[in-house]
């Protein structure tokens, strides 16, 4: 459907993400959190008219967007129940993961319906992103054609709320990214309500660590700061995986198979490529990373999905994911001889493009690394920075930009093992920094080893390594910026 409304050019783009603090930032303003912050003022202004609720529903519900088409009987029926019509200023619609937060995200999920009524308030369980903008956005958009201003004006100023963790956001993000594709704008903006374990997306943008013990009113101010909070911009990254077929791999929801394989031909392999290939797909905000960070966390999921009593809430999966990653080798490697504990320099080789550059140039993978990561945004880990804040004269001297998460680069550091890892957790140490780049090719080859292990934005999974072909890792900068609004 062709875009009938104007551009994203009224909109302020001026605020930048910062990388979080301390523990205290979390909790900072929730002391007084709600407060000062009327009821029915906040109703009028993120509430839309019930007959565009219900329509939205319909549609959801139908899978159609024609089923909500007669709007005129929707709105005569409100009119003749006294409804008032009149469009709010920033109307609001909200996701809840109510698996996320422990027993807080069905609490959360309760609130928020509490204050803006069922229809706008959607559990991912029930109604999925893409069924929302596919049906829910379809609808205002056919009614605007139709002639209904109200419809017209809610679709321009509609924004999207995401309840839960950095994985919901990202799902959220990536449904609202098609409509770039479909060439349906304006993209609608999207704040978060923190329920996950790290939250470093939220933490990036000003929404915090963790939601605030006393929820019930932070509830209400989140919404309000959702709905007057400038917009920023926010880059995403294509990661398209190339490597034998017959390969038997257990996909993270994040990537998908796709017919179409993308890999760049102006990059001559070292290794022999097959004839027949498995291709695979998916965007990532926050960071991807091979190596021994994503087998600790590919174990956790393991060890989390088998016993979920064991982790009920964050701090729990973080003592949790602590206390697992010490039994993994991350901290003390039992048998320097045993392949699967080297470091990644012996099956890694990576190639990069430069900002504003076309040409592919191959990088040294440093010795004793075993855990390398591509990162976008200046949190990772739950809030930490291990990229660090570099001073002006290393930034100059190694040809680095101070990072931003709109900037089209990647920041790629790596690891050497738990003890340096805790080390550039705490920021006494930055990590071991390797190189900024506006694309990322990694050549993964087997030999001895049989499996390695990858993870983009918290989704870790088992990759399968081929003894005579490679495995290609492809990233590449998705065209379109996505649009999150800031919470500061």
């Amino acid at each position: 459907m062709d875009s009938i409304f104007g551009g994203e050019s009224t909109r302020a783009m001026t605020t930048t993400p910062r990388p979080s603090s301390s523990m205290m930032d979390s909790f900072r303003g929730y002391v007084l959190a709600g407060i000062g912050i009327e009821k029915e003022e906040l109703q009028r202004r993120i509430t839309m008219p019930k007959y565009l609720r219900l329509a939205i529903r319909r549609a959801i519900n139908f899978k159609d967007v024609e089923a909500a088409v007669d709007s005129t009987s929707l709105l005569l029926d409100c009119e003749d129940e006294g409804v008032d019509v009149e469009m709010p200023e920033a109307p609001l619609v909200v996701f809840v993961n109510s698996r996320s937060g422990g027993r807080h995200g069905a609490e959360v999920r309760d609130r928020l319906r509490h204050l803006m009524g069922e229809e706008q308030v959607f559990d991912l369980r029930d109604v999925k992103p893409d069924k929302f903008v596919k049906y829910g956005l379809g609808s205002l958009e056919q009614l605007a054609a139709n002639g209904d201003p109200c419809a017209k004006e809610a679709r321009e100023k509609i924004r999207v709320v995401v309840a839960g963790g950095d994985g919901t956001v990202g799902w959220l993000l990536g449904s609202l990214g098609e409509l770039n594709k479909q060439g349906r704008e304006p993209v609608p903006p999207v704040a978060v309500i923190p329920l996950g374990t790290g939250n470093d997306l939220s933490r990036s943008f000003g929404w915090g660590g963790s939601f605030s013990f006393n929820w019930k009113y932070a509830v209400k101010r989140s919404l309000h700061r959702a709905s007057v909070g400038p917009i920023c911009r926010l880059d995403s990254w294509r990661v398209s995986i190339t490597m034998p077929a017959g390969e038997v791999v257990e996909l993270p929801y994040s990537l998908k198979p796709t017919e179409e394989c993308t890999l760049d031909q102006d990059l001559i392999a070292e290794g022999r490529l097959p004839e027949k290939v498995g291709c695979f797909d998916g965007v990532f905000y926050n960071y991807f990373s091979i190596g021994m960070d994503a087998q600790v966390a590919y174990g956790f999921h393991q060890l989390r999905n088998e016993r979920p009593n064991l982790a009920q809430g964050p701090i729990a999966n973080k003592l949790i994911y602590s206390g697992y990653s010490c039994t993994q080798g991350w901290f003390f490697t039992p048998c320097v001889s045993d392949p699967g504990l080297r470091g990644l320099k012996d099956i890694l080789r990576i190639h990069i493009k430069r900002l504003n550059c076309v040409k592919w140039e191959q990088i040294n993978v440093p010795p004793n690394v075993r855990s390398i990561v591509c990162l976008n945004l200046p949190n990772y880990a739950s809030g930490r920075n291990p990229w660090g804040n570099l001073t002006t004269e290393y930034l100059e001297r190694r040809g680095f930009v101070e990072p931003h998460a709109d900037d089209g680069l990647l920041e790629i550091f790596g690891l050497k093992h738990g003890w340096h890892a805790s080390f550039v957790m705490v920021e006494l140490i930055s990590a071991k920094h390797i190189a900024q780049a506006a694309a990322i090719r990694l050549e993964v080859r087997g030999g001895e080893w049989t499996q390695s292990f990858m993870q983009m934005d918290g989704e870790p999974w088992k990759q399968p390594l081929d003894q005579d072909y490679p495995t290609f890792v492809e990233i590449n900068r998705v065209p379109h910026q996505s649009l999150i609004i800031s919470g500061e």
